[in-house]
């Protein structure tokens, strides 16, 4: 598919992306905000973004090719022409993304990893490769299911300084205290929300800044 990129190791370990720095010129042919969602499973949160907010662009991140193609399939069908489909390793984000390309990054029901706590998306080790591709002031969003994750999450934010803009252990019961434009966004809901609050699970978001 056009708007999927499947760059090998090889050439990412080699700095052999030639598109990083021109997603806008390149892909986008605009100069729209650029929003990530890391860890995209089936891309319905980017879907449903890209369909909401057609003067943004969207890249959806996953290594699981057969993820990735239902959300691009979907993207495709409907003609979404803001949304691409990047399928790699989270660790390697930086090497695709020029210094202060991407507005925002939303994490959206990450893996816990409860035995590698040096793995969650919301680790020092991450952030500092997401540090290096977003805008001063870029937001950061987490939404999940976790309690563990949400947790090292919030010690994270404390022990590094980051700017906290909001947090919540219970979204659903205070999506009232958001602006209506967050609460439209916030109501999409993923393959995997949609399983966690069938099984009773209380959905936790924060958003916050880390330059």
């Amino acid at each position: 598919m056009d708007h999927v990129l499947e760059p090998s190791v090889e050439m990412t370990l080699n700095n052999e992306i030639d598109y990083k720095g021109d997603w806008h010129s390149r892909f986008f042919k605009n100069d729209n905000p650029i929003i990530l969602e890391l860890g995209c499973g089936k891309g319905e949160y980017a879907v449903g973004l890209a369909r909401k907010y057609p003067n943004q662009n969207f890249i959806a991140v996953d290594i699981k090719g057969n993820r990735i193609y239902i959300g691009a399939k979907e993207a495709e069908e409907e003609g979404l022409n803001n949304i691409f489909f990047l399928r790699t390793k989270i660790d390697f984000i930086d090497y695709y993304f020029e210094e202060k390309e991407v507005d925002e990054i939303w994490l959206t029901f990450s893996d816990p990893q409860p035995n590698k706590p040096n793995k969650r998306l919301t680790s020092k080790t991450f952030i500092d490769r997401y540090r290096k591709i977003l805008k001063p002031g870029g937001i950061i969003h987490l939404k999940t299911d976790s309690d563990l994750l949400f947790a090292s999450t919030e010690i994270e934010i404390k022990e590094h300084n980051y700017n906290c803009l909001f947090t919540t252990w219970d979204l659903y019961g205070d999506l009232d205290k958001l602006p209506q434009a967050s609460q439209d966004i916030l109501k999409i809901k993923t393959h995997y929300e949609e399983l966690f609050t069938k099984r009773g699970s209380q959905i936790k978001y924060c958003k916050f800044t880390v330059n």
